[in-house]
C-alpha cells in the first residue's frame, strides 16, 4: 500500500463546496453548519441539488445523477479548494459510476471531508485518484454543529495540519503493540460492500485500517468482518484502529465479537479511538503513512495530512 497524494491546507478565505452525495440534508442544519465556516473564514458554496429529495426514494438526496453532477462541478470549479459532504446516510454508491474520473483527476488535488456512507468515496478518490482524504464531521451534521471537540480537530488539520500529527483518542489496546502502515478504511457495512465491484481496493495490506459503524446489530457486524476475512480483504493489514459503534448493541458484546474476528490477525488493535458516529469524533486522515501505538491510544502521521 502506497502513500498517497496530499491536498493543499486551506488558508482564510478559501471556498469550500458543500454537496449532498447521500442523504436528505435538514436545511436549518445546513444553514448552522455554513455559519460555522464563515465563522472559520471561509467562502462556503452549495451546489444546486443540496437541499433535493427524491421523488419516490426519499431516502436520497435528490437523483443520483444530480447528486453526482454537484461534486463533480465543485471538484472541476477552479475557484473551489475544499469539498465538504453535508451528510451520510446513503446513496453514495449509487452515484460514484456517474462520475468522470478524468475530469476529477484532471482538476488536481482538492480536501474531500466527510464519513460513515462517504467511506465510497474516500476509497474511490484513493483507487482512482490517488488522493489523501479526510474523514470527519460533515457541515450539516450535529457533531460539526455543536461538539468543540470536533469542531476544532477539524479546523486544525484543515488549516495546521502540522499541530495535529499525533492524534490521541483516549482509547485503549485490544490487541497490544505497535505497527506501520497507510491509513484508510471507514464505515465497515461500506468496505464490505465494495468487495467485487469495479476498481475496488484490493485489500488493507500494509494499512492501517480504520473502522467503526452505526446501528447494526452484532450479527450484523460479524457478517461484515467475516466477508472481509474470507475475502482475504485483511491479508497483511498491519493494523487495526476501532472507532464509534453508535447505537450498536451493547459495546461488551460488540467488543467481544471485534476480539473474536480480529484478534487473530496478529496485529495491534486498539479500540474506543475515537472516530466515527460518535460525539465529539476526531479527523483521521486517509493514505497517508503513520504509526499506531495501541497501548499509547496514539496515531502519529510521518507528515502533516495536508501540505
Amino acid at each position: 500500500m502506497k502513500e498517497l497524494v496530499r491536498p493543499s491546507r486551506l488558508a482564510p478565505g478559501a471556498r469550500v463546496a458543500v454537496v449532498a452525495p447521500s442523504g436528505p440534508v435538514p436545511e436549518e442544519r445546513l444553514q448552522a453548519g455554513l455559519d460555522v465556516l464563515r465563522g472559520w473564514d471561509l467562502d462556503p458554496v452549495v451546489g444546486p441539488h443540496l437541499l433535493d429529495r427524491h421523488g419516490e426514494l426519499t431516502y436520497l438526496a435528490g437523483t443520483d445523477a444530480d447528486r453526482a453532477a454537484d461534486l463533480q462541478n465543485a471538484w472541476c470549479d477552479p475557484s473551489v479548494d475544499a469539498v465538504l459532504c453535508a451528510r451520510g446516510g446513503f446513496g453514495g454508491m449509487r452515484m460514484v459510476e456517474l462520475l468522470d474520473w478524468d475530469a476529477l483527476r484532471a482538476a488536481g488535488p482538492k480536501v474531500l471531508v466527510g464519513f460513515s456512507d462517504v467511506t465510497t468515496l474516500h476509497e474511490a478518490f484513493a483507487a482512482r485518484l490517488g488522493l489523501v482524504t479526510l474523514y470527519g464531521p460533515m457541515a450539516a451534521g450535529i457533531d460539526f454543529i455543536k461538539n468543540a471537540r470536533a469542531q476544532e480537530h477539524l479546523r486544525s488539520t484543515l488549516f495546521a495540519p502540522e499541530t495535529v500529527r499525533t492524534i490521541t483518542s483516549g482509547g485503549t489496546a485490544l490487541v497490544p503493540g505497535r505497527a506501520r502502515g497507510v491509513t484508510l478504511g471507514g464505515c465497515l457495512c461500506l468496505l464490505s460492500s465494495e468487495l467485487g465491484s469495479p476498481h475496488a481496493r484490493a485489500g488493507a495490506r500494509g494499512g492501517l485500517l480504520c473502522l467503526e459503524d452505526v446501528g447494526e446489530e452484532t450479527y450484523r457486524l460479524d457478517r461484515y468482518l467475516t466477508q472481509l476475512l474470507r475475502a482475504g480483504w485483511l491479508d497483511g493489514v498491519r493494523g487495526v484502529l476501532l472507532g464509534s459503534w453508535e447505537r450498536c448493541d451493547p459495546y461488551e458484546r460488540v467488543r467481544a465479537l471485534l476480539l473474536d474476528r480480529l484478534g487473530g490477525l496478529g496485529v495491534p488493535v486498539v479500540e474506543e479511538f475515537g472516530f466515527g458516529h460518535g460525539e465529539g469524533a476526531l479527523t483521521i486522515p486517509f493514505g497517508v503513512s503513520a504509526e499506531l501505538d495501541a497501548e499509547a491510544g496514539t496515531l502519529t502521521l510521518d507528515e502533516p495530512a495536508l501540505r
